[in-house]
């Protein structure tokens, strides 16, 4: 296989763009937990995408359908995660993205945000696949941690056949035995063959599943050497969920980056970017 890099899609999110040669940013708390700390993240993220001049869209979930315990803190719900979302969007001014779980959620949620994100575990889902690109905004769908990277091409091919070409794939790990994840920098460029731009979700990918007694536990000190990775490979987005104190949070606790020092992800881009905080990191340019 030709491994250069291929053109891509490209495609506005709302008021931000992605696949003409600018790193795109998606950033947010992994769920809504209130209101108040909804706003206080994206405040911080909208100003500070105006100071550096970068693209960032907010992400949140209104609800995690994914959950090992009964017990764990699944979110505010689809009413009131939608009304927050919507209050975050007239304060900072971001667009918006979110999972979506079903056909339903999905029409819902795509009067809102402006780029509707297929959670891995359901990335198989036909329905689910299609109800949302019907709707016509962008899809983010995240490689299943049980899946090659060559079979993306036919899950983004369900929407395309929907009539909705603006699609994402996320890289976010592969399971490999059980209560751990290893990331195969090959399926960035891989997925990039297909011709859609291609995102690292880099708070997901140091996840270990199942291991916190109950819940995910993590790796985050893993987490800027593999962005490194995945940078210095080429992507157009990446995805880090944040959180300003991950040791509190009611979701992913290890592996949310903290908020207040949202500058290294960005350094470290710039780092292997040679210093330019809005282009892509190529190796094969």
């Amino acid at each position: 296989m030709d491994m250069t890099k291929p053109p891509v899609r490209h495609f506005q999110i709302g008021s931000v763009s992605i696949g003409e040669g600018r790193l795109l940013w998606i950033l947010g708390p992994c769920v809504l937990e209130s209101e108040d700390m909804a706003l206080h993240v994206a405040d911080r993220l909208a100003q500070a995408a105006r100071e550096s001049g970068r693209l960032v869209v907010f992400k949140s979930s209104y609800a995690k359908a994914n959950r090992l315990r009964a017990d764990s803190y699944s979110g505010l719900g689809l009413d009131e995660g939608l009304r927050v979302l919507e209050k975050v969007r007239s304060a900072s001014g971001l667009p918006l993205t979110t999972d979506v779980h079903s056909p339903a959620e999905a029409r819902a949620a795509a009067d809102v945000v402006d780029l509707l994100q297929i959670p891995a575990f359901l990335c198989r889902q036909t329905d689910l696949v299609v109800s949302a690109a019907i709707t016509g905004k962008p899809l983010n769908i995240k490689k299943g941690q049980f899946l090659a990277a060559s079979d993306m091409g036919h899950i983004a091919d369900k929407a395309v056949r929907a009539g909705n070409d603006k699609v994402i794939l996320t890289e976010r790990g592969t399971t490999f035995g059980y209560g751990d994840l290893v990331v195969d920098f090959r399926s960035l460029p891989l997925m990039r063959q297909s011709g859609f731009p291609v995102c690292y979700d880099a708070s997901h990918s140091v996840q270990t599943p199942g291991s916190g007694g109950g819940r995910s536990g993590g790796r985050r000190e893993f987490l800027l050497p593999l962005l490194r990775a995945a940078l210095g490979v080429g992507v157009d987005a990446v995805f880090c969920e944040v959180h300003p104190d991950p040791d509190k949070a009611l979701s992913d606790r290890e592996t949310q980056w903290p908020l207040a020092r949202l500058s290294e992800l960005w350094d470290t881009a710039d780092e292997i970017a040679g210093g330019s905080p809005n282009l892509r990191a190529e190796h094969n340019e």
